[in-house]
């Protein structure tokens, strides 16, 4: 339950007089209420500790309980709620109480007597012993090493506070890895294809983030998630086209929702790839969780040796030892390890490491067939085997001796991943830190050969380049190690080329983050911008891929501010003109030191005007989750449009301590987009935007069983345009087959004047005669900084200030709500959250309204005018419904439904609730029978229906 849930707990219930068991009508005690009060309101045991309150109770992250409403309604045993951890805006860990309904979770008992025991949510056999869930063994990798800096010998004079290991990035709460082998055939299905892939998963908050590598598989068409049962929960479509490397899907699966991430986290999703062969999945995979992934940097998909053996395969992660050249390796199979003879458990495995046919290593061991894992050690790798593992011509054998003889194999390369390789270089990262308002933006990619591809851009240092280098971190001061020198390959601001002859410990080092860039200059010979390379997870867009970021830097902003720190950004417009922006920063020092947030900008060029006279167009972007930020904006105005299309627009990133600008870019993206950040359907084929995809062919929209006909065209799912019959005040969307139009809708205006324009469906306010030299409106607010400006709009309106949005052209959005935040001056929208209805019949009041509501119940006129007497018996209001005296019924309270075994009653103008105890039931023979609440026997010759109210009790006890 969430803090506004509880809340709403607190405000539905009116004032009860509770009736305890045996005591008659006690006196009504003053104000009780449920023992349940906001989060906010109990302190956690510890100050700064995360975790969660519930009831006046402290809970740890990760726990888990049954909520407890106190009396008469007691503990809910069928709602567990646990504490799910959680990151706040400054990236802080906190927790957040859910709570989930498990009655429909209970298994079918086998039985025809079950009986649902005390403290009990599910029904269970008579004397049958409580099931205990076996316990899964802890997956392989106990010998792997964790690698830790030793900095026992490290100067500590240099600046060292930019450094993230790998190891604290996936230590990170928000962040958990997850992996999975998928060959073909299962228990139930016999196996079709020897194909075989590698699934590597991130969750990251509520979205998971996948990169699929294949072998032996035609063109996949969609990926498929399931549960263990085969209920498809999401499917990816593979889009034919380019990609970061060959035989790889790269993918988001968005917004999982949390019962999805609670068996995500249990091992309970399963994954397959369809083909237009199989269309019901040619292979598919368990996800899991794996010590292995943490310290990854090569791996292998194996593949039977034998193309006559179908559904073999398996996987290995490796990796290299902090300082030895010893290669660890942990191998996961299928069909491989399968049993021979029933007597006997262990079976013989060969792992040979192989170059040109030739074996290098090997490794006799025998091994259980019931665990498909095995880890390994190969110590002192030579020099010229570190080369050959970098750049990918070592193989990995594996096979099973005996009577019946399976060999599988696969080629070892450096890790492959959708991620992007990046790192942005400021001052306030050097060895002696900076401030001199300079960036450095660079860009990755590291092939299977081994060879490394970079490109780094280098912008507003305050003298001449001397040096860019790829570095370790330096274990003295002033003893840099330079692994690589890319200086001869500088030229106008950029360093570009490629370097092959890294080794297995180079690369090692690049894919655990422990590689840096250093820039150096004439008048910062040791460095004036450095900055350590991490992967950038994959964030579901192809920019990343195709084109360099965007440097920011404080001596792009006007004017120029000498600062530490500097950014680069993607920012790219998708085929419905919405902008899509990840932004990267480094150098800002520790969250706590102030808020950062980002504005994208556009100015008119004037002419000779002087720069104060421009009249500045400013819209503000989602805030920073740490050193990043991303997210989509899908309202743009035409004006702003026009700039990022002329190349005169701005990414700029503001901070508490430079307000006005921090760092600052400049965005070019050639565009011919509409106002509101939607191009409607063009009404010619010349009007499409330069560099569009081909529109889709009619023929294959005919087959898409999502796509709407209308008006005499098909449209694709998601689809957006006006409508021929009402091309100004008209908007239609697609909605899988379901053609919705709605009228735009127009907001309220605060004006003395209305115009009305040819272009536009709702009238505006007449413009005001601006003073010379009297700043405008929007200007004066943007000074006083305690406002914000709404682009829908475009009004400016006060601190903590609520409204619903307008976004052209669908006008006004009732199912969302706005609100200023005067602080940081950023304008925050989220979804409406209708209420949970309880009736079966709930209808819209007025057709612009976002959620329905339960009808008025009927009263007639006799029992209205009871109500309003005053000699009479008064009613009883609890909820949102009126009581007449005397009437009885079963509370019901969100998100719990309706409680059966509360009965509540209206006396005189107060409520009245008790709890009904069940005595126990002995049915000696016939069948059994439940009602409302409490279980009773019937004869078995007993016709009567079973009560319909069971099929009600959604959140029973």
């Amino acid at each position: 339950m969430t803090l506004l849930g509880a809340a709403l707990l607190l405000l539905l219930l009116p004032p009860l007089a509770l009736v305890w068991p045996g005591h008659g009508s006690a006196p009504r005690p003053p104000k009780p209420l449920l023992p349940i009060q906001p989060e906010s309101a109990d302190p956690l045991p510890s100050k700064g500790a995360a975790g969660c309150s519930f009831g006046g109770r402290s809970y740890a992250l990760e726990d888990t309980w049954h909520p407890d409403l106190g009396e008469p309604f007691g503990i809910m045993h069928c709602v567990v709620c646990s504490c799910e951890p959680q990151r706040n805006h400054r990236g802080k860990p906190t927790g957040k109480v859910s709570c989930k309904n498990i009655k429909h979770d209970c298994p079918t008992p086998p039985c025809s007597d079950a009986i649902l025991l005390p403290g009990h949510c599910c029904k269970t056999c008579p004397k049958a012993a409580p099931s205990i869930p076996e316990k899964r063994p802890e997956p392989l990798f106990d010998n792997f090493e964790y690698f830790q800096d030793k900095e026992d010998d490290l100067h500590r004079n240099y600046n060292d506070r930019a450094y993230l290991s790998s190891e604290d990035l996936v230590r990170d709460d928000s962040r958990i890895d997850f992996v999975s082998l998928l060959t073909s055939g299962s228990e139930t299905q016999t196996p079709v294809s020897s194909a075989v892939a590698k699934a590597r998963f991130t969750l990251v908050r509520s979205h998971l983030l996948f990169s699929i590598n294949y072998e032996r598989l035609g063109q996949p068409s969609r990926v498929r998630f399931t549960d263990a049962g085969g209920t498809v929960l999401f499917e990816h479509p593979v889009q034919k086209g380019p990609s970061p490397q060959n035989n790889m899907i790269c993918g988001v699966w968005r917004n999982l929702q949390k019962s999805l991430t609670r068996l995500l986290k249990v091992d309970q999703l399963h994954i397959s790839l369809v083909t237009k062969s199989h269309p019901e999945g040619e292979i598919r995979g368990k996800i899991i969780k794996h010590r292995a992934l943490l310290a990854e940097t090569f791996s292998a998909i194996l593949t039977s040796v034998d193309a006559t053996h179908l559904g073999m395969g398996g996987i290995a992660m490796l990796t290299l030892s902090d300082a030895e050249n010893n290669l660890h390796f942990v191998l996961v199979t299928k069909g491989l390890l399968e049993p021979v003879e029933k007597k006997s458990s262990w079976l013989p495995l060969r792992v040979q490491i192989l170059h040109q046919d030739r074996v290098l290593r090997e490794v006799l061991a025998n091994v259980s067939w019931q665990d498909p894992d095995f880890a390994e050690v190969l110590s002192g790798l030579a020099a010229r085997e570190m080369l050959w593992l970098a750049q990918g011509q070592l193989e990995i054998v594996a096979e099973v001796e005996g009577r019946f003889r399976r060999k599988i194999a696969g080629r070892i390369t450096t890790r492959k991943s959708c991620d992007t390789i990046q790192s942005v270089l400021c001052g306030g990262d050097a060895l002696m830190p900076t401030q001199t308002g300079a960036v450095g933006s660079a860009k990755l990619t590291l092939h299977e050969n081994g060879t490394l591809e970079y490109q780094v851009q280098v912008a507003g240092t305050r003298s001449e380049v001397i040096g860019v280098t790829l570095e370790t971190k330096p274990r003295r001061r002033n003893k840099r190690n330079i692994v690589y020198d890319m200086t001869p390959s500088y030229e106008d601001g950029m360093a570009s080329g490629t370097w092959e002859q890294a080794n297995g410990r180079d690369v090692h080092m690049l894919l655990q983050n422990e590689l840096f860039l250093n820039v150096a200059t004439r008048d910062f010979e040791e460095g004036e911008l450095r900055g350590q390379i991490s992967s950038l997870l994959y964030g579901g867009l192809p920019a990343r891929h195709e084109e360099l970021p965007v440097p920011l830097a404080g001596q792009f902003v006007s004017p120029p501010v000498r600062t530490g720190s500097a950014g680069h950004a993607w920012v790219s417009l998708d085929d419905h003109c919405h902008l899509h922006y990840e932004i990267i920063v480094a150098g800002l020092g520790k969250a706590d030191d102030g808020t950062v947030s980002a504005h994208l900008h556009g100015f008119a060029e004037l002419g000779e005007l002087r720069e104060s006279s421009l009249r500045e167009h400013k819209r503000l972007l989602r805030g920073f989750y740490g050193t990043e930020a991303q997210g989509v904006v899908k309202d743009l105005d035409e004006e702003l449009l026009r700039h990022l299309a002329q190349g005169t627009a701005f990414l700029q990133v503001s901070t508490k301590a430079n307000p006005r600008g921090e760092m600052r870019g400049k965005v070019h993206i050639p565009n011919r987009c509409e106002a509101g950040g939607i191009r409607l359907a063009p009404e010619d084929p010349e009007d499409e935007l330069p560099g569009d995809p081909n529109p889709r062919d009619p023929e294959e929209l005919k087959k898409d069983p999502s796509s709407c006909y209308f008006e005499g065209q098909h449209r694709p799912h998601g689809a957006r345009w006006a409508p021929e019959y009402d091309k100004k005040c008209s908007v239609c969307s697609c909605q899988k087959r379901t053609v919705i139009c709605d009228p735009v809708l127009c907001p309220t205006l605060n004006c003395s004047r209305l115009v009305h324009l040819r272009d536009r469906c709702c009238p505006v306010c007449e413009e005001e005669k601006e003073t010379p030299g009297a700043p405008r409106p929007a200007e004066r607010a943007q000074d006083s900084s305690e406002g914000c400006y709404f682009e829908g709009d475009k009004t400016w309106r006060g601190a903590g200030t609520h409204w619903h949005p307008v976004v052209p052209p669908f006008g006004l959005i009732k199912c969302a709500i706005c609100t200023c935040k005067g602080a940081t001056g950023e304008v925050h929208c989220e979804k409406v959250q209708c209420p949970h209805l309880t009736c079966s019949n709930p209808i819209r009041a007025n057709p612009s309204d976002c959620c329905k509501q339960c009808p008025a119940p009927e009263r007639s006129p006799s029992a209205l005018s009871d109500m309003m007497q005053a000699d009479g018996p008064r009613a009883c209001k609890f909820g949102r419904q009126w009581y007449m005296h005397n009437e009885s019924w079963h509370p019901t309270v969100p998100p719990f439904g309706e409680m059966k075994c509360i009965t509540c009653w209206c006396l005189s103008g107060e409520t009245h609730c008790q709890r009904q105890e069940c005595s126990p039931a002995s049915c000696s023979g016939g069948e059994k029978t439940e009602d409302s609440c409490c279980s009773k026997c019937h004869a078995p010759d007993d016709t009567q229906e079973m009560p319909r109210e069971e099929a009600k009790d959604s959140w029973g006890h």
